[in-house]
């Protein structure tokens, strides 16, 4: 302890000692210096000692280090979380004498080396409202009273071993934190009596090891944080976002949400204090509030780390697919599709769903986010489409084992699609992302964030689809589709030989027989469901057929099948069509047939 110095001078005279003491580096002229001439407005009115408001040489308390005030006996509420493994006790030990001034419950001239009745006379009888009243809630602390040891380590894999912890932060005699392990009474040389500086993090990284942190955004961005949202009358206490660190998010005392010590109440606001423009490159904020997007009704605070996929209700916050800790720039410019379904950047480290329905602390791909919301879960969103086949989990939807699937969660070998514009061939895979994703994205050749924050286009899609019946083809109506799929190819029928009879004469949309995601094998089969057919009941009706009145397409080899069914007005019974480039004469003849009924 560097008690030698301070007992040396913060006991003599003020008057002997203000030449030769360094304001910052002891109790002298620092906040915790109560003597008349302290600098702070909490002052004795004419006692000239230092020591005396927490050190006695006589009548101290049977207490080290001769401890002259009495300990609170205050019950204090502890800091609580879903992610915490250690079990936080009540305050003991140091943390009680620092409380017994600094729960604002106890008089600052109350000493034992004086009669109660005579106590030192302050200018304020207790520590006064603010950020040094800590109160009895201690709930938005940073939490004391637990023991960090090894056990605890090893549970907790996002704290350091205490071995390797530095020296400079001492824990109690049975290695319990308390509030002396960050904090020097004694010195106050790197502001807040602190042991360690906590610009750039240091003193958090000494215990506090977040997988991700050292290369992330949070930690490395040179960006001033001066045009803050979210009260931007709230200075911090450096000028950037890598000095500021941890304090950019969170504040280690009387943190406004409790749980995880963070500044905003509501989740997003701890994003979007930032990123809306005012300290990052993008307006998230903006994206969000766009026609179609991760949007406020699901954004209440209700994300928990802890939360399980299945099981949790629906919401949707910028955590669940970031994390902070580990967050990089995504620094792709305008590309197509297949470069890369697996996890960058921006969404390392985060929790995910795999394809086969198991729990994943750290995503590989960008499919695993987004079942976390759209697999398995009990509050997931609804279909939008009325389908032949209804299925809303798309974890389902993506097996690579279905009848057919759009190429998500693995390669889909049909020769039958013989479009696809370079570079996506037959065997490629794709991404949510190359449909789901904000319709001003950078890599999709826009100038706003990359990522699904929101869209102009429903449901958050990158381009237009139209779905509605009777749409006029044409390139913008179904960019969505002619991203990846050439519209002169689908156009001249080189695959489906209606396409074009369908889409253009009698504008169907594409909507109407494909589902985008895939019919899952649990529901279809590779004769009826094929090449993603899943008809839109809200368009295609049931027709009386010999066999029933049904809703039927049936596979009937490479580039040719039948279907029963009536649409627009028009009945198909068995309906045939094959060949690539080109149709029967019977199936034009039975179709223009139908459309003159």
């Amino acid at each position: 302890m560097k008690g030698s110095r301070i007992s040396l001078r913060g006991c003599l005279p003020l008057v002997l000692v203000a030449a030769t003491a360094l304001a910052d580096e002891s109790i002298v002229n620092s906040k915790h210096d109560l003597s008349f001439r302290g600098p702070g407005p909490i002052r004795a009115v004419d006692e000239t000692r230092i020591c005396i408001f927490c050190h006695a040489p006589h009548n101290a308390a049977p207490q080290t280090p001769l401890w002259n005030r009495e300990n609170p006996r205050t019950h204090y509420r502890i800091y609580e979380s879903s992610t915490t493994d250690a079990r936080i006790d009540q305050p003991g030990g140091p943390s009680k004498m620092c409380l017994s001034c600094h729960d604002g419950s106890m008089a600052l001239g109350n000493v034992l080396s004086r009669p109660l009745s005579h106590p030192i006379v302050m200018t304020a009888r207790t520590i006064p409202p603010g950020t040094a009243d800590l109160t009895n809630d201690l709930s938005d602390d940073h939490p004391i009273g637990f023991r960090y040891d090894r056990a605890l380590a090893n549970t907790d894999r996002q704290i350091r071993p205490p071995e390797v912890v530095s020296r400079e932060l001492p824990l109690g005699l049975h290695g319990e934190v308390h509030c002396t392990t960050c904090h020097d009474p004694h010195n106050n040389e790197l502001g807040d009596f602190l042991r360690i500086t906590d610009q750039m993090s240091a003193i958090c990284i000494t215990c506090h090891e977040m997988n991700g942190w050292r290369h992330g955004s949070h930690a490395t961005s040179r960006k001033r944080t001066t045009g803050r949202t979210v009260d931007p009358t709230e200075r911090l206490k450096y000028a950037s976002v890598r000095d500021n660190g941890c304090l950019n998010c969170h504040k280690i005392h009387s943190a406004p949400q409790h749980e995880r010590l963070l500044r905003a109440r509501r989740n997003e606001d701890n994003c979007l204090n930032c990123h809306s423009g005012a300290v990052a490159s993008f307006n998230i904020a903006a994206d969000i509030r766009k026609r179609s997007a991760h949007y406020l009704p699901f954004r209440s605070g209700i994300h928990d780390p802890a939360e399980v996929p299945f099981t949790m209700r629906r919401h949707v916050e910028c955590v669940d697919c970031h994390n902070p800790h580990a967050v990089q720039p995504n620094r792709i410019g305008a590309v197509r599709s297949t470069v890369g379904r697996t996890v960058r950047g921006p969404n390392l480290h985060v929790s995910g769903v795999t394809l086969s329905g198991r729990e994943t602390s750290d995503s590989t791909f960008l499919y695993e986010i987004c079942f976390k919301c759209h697999g398995d879960g009990t509050h997931r969103p609804r279909r939008q489409t009325r389908r032949q086949i209804s299925q809303t989990n798309t974890r389902l939807e993506f097996q690579t084992s279905n009848p057919s699937f759009h190429p998500v969660g693995g390669p889909r070998r049909n020769s039958d699609v013989v479009s696809l514009i370079s570079p996506l061939r037959v065997g490629s895979t794709i991404s949510c992302s190359d449909c789901h994703y904000s319709d001003n994205a950078r890599s999709m050749g826009g100038t706003g964030a990359n990522g699904p924050h929101g869209s102009l286009f429903e449901p958050l899609l990158v381009r237009n689809y139209d779905r509605d019946d009777f749409t006029p083809e044409s390139a913008q109506a179904y960019s969505l589709c002619y991203g990846c799929h050439s519209r002169e190819s689908l156009l001249n029928d080189e695959s489906f030989p209606l396409h074009r009879r369908h889409i253009v004469d009698l504008r169907t949309p594409c909507s109407v027989c494909h589902d985008a995601h895939g019919i899952y094998r649990g529901q279809g089969n590779s004769v009826n469901h094929g090449s993603l057919i899943n008809f839109d009941l809200s368009i295609v009706m049931p027709t009386d057929s010999p066999s029933g009145r049904r809703v039927e397409y049936v596979d009937t080899g490479r580039f040719a099948g039948n279907c029963t069914l009536t649409c627009h007005g028009q009945v198909h019974i068995n309906f045939p069509y094959s060949g690539g480039r080109g149709v029967s004469s019977r199936s034009v003849s039975l179709l223009r047939k139908g459309a003159r009924r």
